[in-house]
């Protein structure tokens, strides 16, 4: 099948208790708060008659949960590649309080002790993307913010630092196709509210 042929719908995970203080979550298994929950329920609404030819989720709670709502968890294939950013040590602390013990870092730019790199994110990203581009169709991914951000930076052939421009919010929707043939973020960070 022509990779022409395919569209990446994004879905972050609804929100959860960390996210909504803004700590960093990784891999602790923490549940969608009621809020987290209506805004699944919205994006089962928005996704209502569109039919998706691969279903794709996180492993974490807060992502299958989200999947499970939104009406698609009986299709929903687990995928460990689409786990959130390893934040190492920084898992569970807010970027404020971090940067109280080291001063001006970053996701982004900092490095994550005991986590991972972006460039080991962007590994796993894109065997996202290839496993996507053989099934082709329309394909839905549920996860996390900073995971999906990378992935949005690699479907376009950006470094994957390239996500710290791409604001995503809990429960928003976003899409990854083309223009003409030039790959393209077709629509991004659509909130459901």
């Amino acid at each position: 099948m022509a990779e022409i042929d395919l569209e990446l719908w994004l879905i972050r995970h609804g929100e959860t208790a960390w996210s909504l203080s803004g700590a960093h979550t990784s891999r602790t298994d923490i549940p969608l708060t009621q809020r987290g929950r209506e805004r699944a329920r919205k994006i089962e609404e928005y996704l209502r008659g569109i039919t998706f030819s691969m279903v794709l989720t996180s492993p974490m709670l807060r992502a299958r949960e989200t999947c499970d709502i939104a009406g698609l968890g009986k299709l929903a294939e687990i995928d460990d590649d689409l786990m959130e950013l390893n934040y190492g040590i920084y898992e569970g602390r807010t970027t404020k309080d971090i940067e109280k013990d080291v001063p001006g870092w970053s996701v982004w730019t900092s490095p994550l002790i005991d986590g991972e790199t972006l460039d080991q994110a962007a590994e796993r990203a894109n065997r996202v993307i290839a496993r996507a581009v053989t099934k082709g169709g329309r394909v839905a991914l549920f996860a996390h913010g900073h995971i999906l951000r990378i992935l949005a930076a690699c479907w376009i052939q950006a470094p994957p630092i390239t996500g710290s421009r791409l604001v995503l919010g809990t429960g928003a929707v976003s899409t990854l196709g083309f223009e003409h043939e030039t790959r393209a973020i077709t629509m991004w960070n659509r909130s459901l509210e």
